[in-house]
């Protein structure tokens, strides 16, 4: 019968908030790890069980033309799956520079699907993400006043998204205001027919509760492109008859160890970190100018780590406070100081596995993505939220990933369709967006899954 709904993820974290929500409206769901190969039939199954498909990309900040072919390669495979409708899936902060990647990576999905017209909102209002008059909120605040306005990799100080897109796109850009989505979805159609009659080819939507996103939903059900935070993803499933069921959540028991794994600077994580040490938990600070300087952080954070897991979760973290984070990226450069750290913390957590680790809480998009493919996993199985765009997952480690002394480079492990190495034993991961979550989210996750 083929897919219903084939979405593409610019970030790891991302996809699992995308499926997370689909899950929820009574969707199966399988999120895939990169982009299938052809001749994957591991993937090619699971895709044809899902009701939805989810490419988790990390195309968020590499260059503007490897995110296009990536997200191209995705959408040939998803609609060579039969796909009906195709989501690109980006941050709910519409993190993104004047060069991409959300406008070049839109575009080129356009001009693939061969549509004029297409739709752009990164309202969540669960998580206080909200779209009114073309500007965006982070709860009560406009976007340029947030704490994104200190993001290293895509500092956000633009909050009208007309704007921000009109600087990566060549379609010009229009609104869809809230007095259109107010009136219904009839409305909002007819204000899709009048934008494309002006040639706009790209349209901003207003969107500051659920009820809006549910409207938006049904309006765009004949598009074959749509483009949204994960938000959208709640008003898309009834297009096809689906209804929330919680059967769709229930993943395999959990055990093992419990760790937490934090590479995020955003506001939300630091408050979350502290959370963690003011309870007088074990944990352990990764140090990027020691790493710089050779020195084996990694090795001590692991040797840390053995001597505590047993008595509870130990949490690993570079989270610091952006006047923290701008000093060692005056000293690193931005781009080095990252990819320092996500290369750290991939290691850490390969190493944490192959210590019993079976729950394992990653904070931030970067590196989530870093330590998923340090892990070698391929697929994950969508359970329980945690909170808003925030669920727990379910993988198969392949055997790799469990074999003390492997390769602990992000990348090395088990490839897609080698059924051989597949390994058997269940890790339960959560792949948090460095935005989401409230102060306790460490917690608050070990507790949901003991209990569910």
């Amino acid at each position: 019968m083929g897919i219903r709904l084939g979405c593409i993820a610019d970030d790891f974290t991302g996809a699992t908030d995308l499926a997370n929500n689909l899950v929820r409206a009574g969707m199966r769901v399988v999120q895939l790890i990169g982009v299938p190969d052809d001749g994957d039939e591991r993937a090619r199954r699971e895709a044809r069980d899902a009701d939805a498909v989810v490419v988790a990309l990390k195309s968020r900040t590499v260059p503007a033309a490897d995110a296009v072919e990536a997200s191209l390669k995705s959408l040939a495979w998803l609609r060579a799956m039969g796909a009906e409708q195709i989501y690109f899936k980006y941050c709910s902060t519409f993190d993104s520079t004047p060069a991409g990647n959300i406008g070049p990576v839109t575009e080129a999905l356009m001009d693939a699907l061969g549509t004029d017209f297409t739709v752009a909102t990164p309202a969540f209002p669960d998580n206080g993400r909200t779209v009114f008059k073309g500007h965006l909120f982070v709860g009560d605040v406009l976007l340029g006043e947030s704490g994104m306005r200190h993001h290293p990799l895509t500092p956000m100080t633009d909050s009208d998204l007309v704007s921000v897109l009109g600087t990566q796109t060549k379609r010009p850009v229009g609104l869809i205001d809230h007095t259109a989505v107010a009136r219904g979805a009839e409305a909002v159609r007819d204000r899709v027919a009048g934008l494309r009659e002006q040639g706009t080819g790209i349209a901003i939507v207003d969107a500051v509760s659920n009820d809006d996103l549910v409207t938006l939903g049904e309006a765009v059900r004949d598009l074959p492109l749509v483009t949204a935070g994960s938000g959208l993803a709640i008003g898309l499933p009834a297009n096809w008859g689906f209804e929330p069921s919680p059967a769709a959540a229930q993943l395999p028991p959990a055990g093992g160890h419990r760790a937490v794994v934090s590479g995020s600077v955003s506001a939300a994580t630091n408050r979350q970190v502290r959370e963690f040490l003011d309870t007088g938990r074990p944990a352990y600070r990764v140090d990027p100018l020691r790493v710089a300087a050779g020195e084996d952080v990694a090795g001590e954070a692991l040797a840390f780590a053995g001597a505590h897991l047993a008595d509870g979760p130990v949490l690993v973290y570079s989270t610091e406070d952006p006047d923290a984070v701008r000093d060692v990226q005056g000293r690193l450069g931005a781009a080095e100081a990252g990819e320092l750290v996500e290369r750290t913390l991939a290691r850490v957590a390969r190493g944490l596995v192959e210590r019993g680790v079976r729950r394992l809480v990653v904070a931030g998009g970067e590196t989530s993505g870093a330590v998923v493919q340090a892990l070698g996993l391929t697929g994950l199985r969508i359970g329980p939220q945690i909170d808003p765009g925030v669920p727990w997952c379910a993988a198969v480690l392949p055997d790799e990933a469990t074999r003390p002394g492997a390769d602990t480079r992000p990348g090395a492990g088990a490839r897609p369709g080698e059924d051989d190495r597949s390994g058997g034993d269940t890790l339960h991961i959560t792949l948090k967006s460095g935005n989401f979550g409230g102060p306790g989210f460490f917690s608050d996750a070990f507790t949901l899954l003991e209990t569910s």
